[in-house]
């Protein structure tokens, strides 16, 4: 679960890669004119009176600069904007007047000194599919104590027991790649997919979990539509099948309550009696950590399978790092791996591994920002944030500052071998709404890529070089690969 949101996590950057120019449209007018019509009719306050706004420009009446951030790449867009403004600068996209933040100072006054005064902001069409109650969408208490109970279920001293289910996980997933084209990024969705549904409801929930998984397919391809809800759409469909899927937590919801079950996995911690979560509550917040967990994840594992294609020999460092766990347990020097499964401390083992995970999510930032909103008139070094205004901390331009990283575009797993400056590097995004999956998710990533290094090698020969963006950044088409399973270990 790697969200961005990310944090989950989950975010709403899926609005910049809308296939809709209509809803685009759509988005605009609406918002540019309820925009209007209550600023127009706001005094300003004595804040708005004093302090002035930070630089930039705001583009066109109500259209803003939408479309230059739609022409090119939206990287490129925030880039230009810091280069010529400096690291905070104003702008309007998408109907909503916006102030981006590039440095690592802003980035942390926004999500963790003065969180208190910048709300999570999501398009209500989201909400609506997700469920108004899920931790994205909340502050406060009841925020907190959702939380505490997602960290609760992922967290190290949770989550040490489940490696060799994943592992089987990773095996089955990977043994279908045999001598075959894959789509990496789709594969890894349904890896991702699969590791999430494992982590909330545990191995054994299998009666319902075929037919969750198809009303979810249906829900995520309304994601991104125009939020009409007439029959034919997909945003009716998705709608439906929303419905449909909170029905089946509340059969799944049922069946854990007879049976009385004892178990350690997502569920179990929201359905603890002294926490007192309704159903629905326990529904919006297991579909938002599915809408967290899957993406993004399969996201950052497409980019290393590009990365470690294109760079040979940090593939054989962690080859070799990883067939040396291999040896060890093979030479049965671990007592208590008989059956050579992967152990937790298998995996605290990787150090080359998890500093190539570290550089990934760095160089693609997957999460490239988060959106904000202040929920008052806020100063920031001499300048105005206007209650309301959205806020935009760039990660990504955070990232790839030669102040940050020396020669940041450049793909060197070994800048981590010490920790980066304090809020240099925030793939999980930072503070209170930071993602609480990223243990999860880094745990799942080092399984598939112990079993994908050992076992199987693959070729970027004729792949199509480049980055499509629908809503993350992603090597061009899912970077289509044949893969193929070795011979012998000294096959590579």
């Amino acid at each position: 679960m790697v969200s961005i949101i990310v944090g989950i996590m989950v975010n709403t950057i899926s609005l910049l890669a809308l296939p809709s120019v209509v809803y685009l449209l759509w988005c605009l007018v609406s918002k540019a004119w309820v925009w209007a019509w209550s600023t127009s009719r706001t005094l300003p306050t004595e804040a708005q009176r004093k302090l002035p706004l930070p630089p930039g420009s705001m583009g066109y009446p109500y259209i803003g600069e939408t479309f230059q951030l739609y022409s090119k790449n939206p990287n490129i867009f925030f880039a230009l904007k810091q280069k010529r403004y400096g690291a905070i600068f104003k702008t309007h996209i998408l109907g909503c007047p916006c102030v981006m933040l590039s440095s690592p100072e802003a980035a942390k006054f926004v999500l963790v000194t003065k969180a208190q005064l910048f709300k999570p902001t999501f398009p209500a069409s989201k909400e609506r599919m997700l469920g108004r109650q899920a931790i994205f969408f909340q502050q406060g208490d009841y925020h907190a104590r959702l939380r505490r109970l997602v960290l609760r279920a992922f967290m190290p001293d949770a989550i040490r027991s489940t490696v060799a289910d994943i592992e089987t996980v990773a095996l089955t997933t990977l043994s279908s790649w045999d001598g075959r084209m894959v789509n990496t990024f789709k594969e890894m969705k349904t890896y991702a997919f699969n590791v999430a549904l494992l982590s909330i409801f545990g191995k054994d929930e299998i009666g319902h979990i075929e037919e969750l998984k198809q009303c979810y397919y249906t829900l995520e391809k309304g994601y991104n539509s125009m939020p009409i809800n007439l029959p034919g759409t997909l945003f009716h469909k998705a709608m439906k099948a929303r419905k449909q899927l909170g029905e089946i937590v509340a059969k799944i919801l049922a069946s854990r309550r007879e049976s009385k079950v004892q178990a350690n996995d997502l569920l179990a911690s929201f359905m603890e009696d002294r926490e007192a979560l309704t159903d629905a509550q326990i529904a919006d917040n297991i579909i938002g950590v599915i809408f967290a967990a899957r993406d993004t994840t399969a996201s950052v594992l497409t980019w290393i399978v590009k990365y470690l294609g294109e760079y040979p020999g940090v593939l054989q460092a962690v080859r070799e790092e990883q067939e040396e766990i291999m040896r060890i347990k093979e030479m049965g020097q671990d007592k208590n791996d008989v059956d050579k499964c992967l152990t937790w401390a298998d995996t605290k083992k990787m150090p080359m591994t998890s500093r190539v995970i570290q550089e990934t999510m760095r160089v693609a930032s997957i999460l490239s920002f988060t959106f904000r909103e202040a929920v008052e008139d806020v100063e920031f070094e001499g300048y105005l944030i206007p209650k309301g205004w959205k806020v935009l901390p760039l990660f990504r331009n955070i990232h790839h500052s030669p102040d940050n990283f020396p020669d940041p575009e450049k793909f060197d797993p070994s800048r981590f071998e010490k920790s980066p400056k304090p809020n240099t590097y925030m793939p999980f995004g930072n503070g209170t709404h930071s993602c609480p999956g990223n243990e999860l998710a880094k745990l799942e990533m080092l399984v598939l890529l112990h079993h994908l290094t050992t076992r199987y090698r693959w070729s970027l020969s004729g792949t199509e070089s480049g980055i499509q963006f629908g809503p993350f950044a992603l090597p061009l088409n899912g970077l289509p690969i044949r893969f193929f399973r070795k011979t012998s270990r000294n096959n590579g």
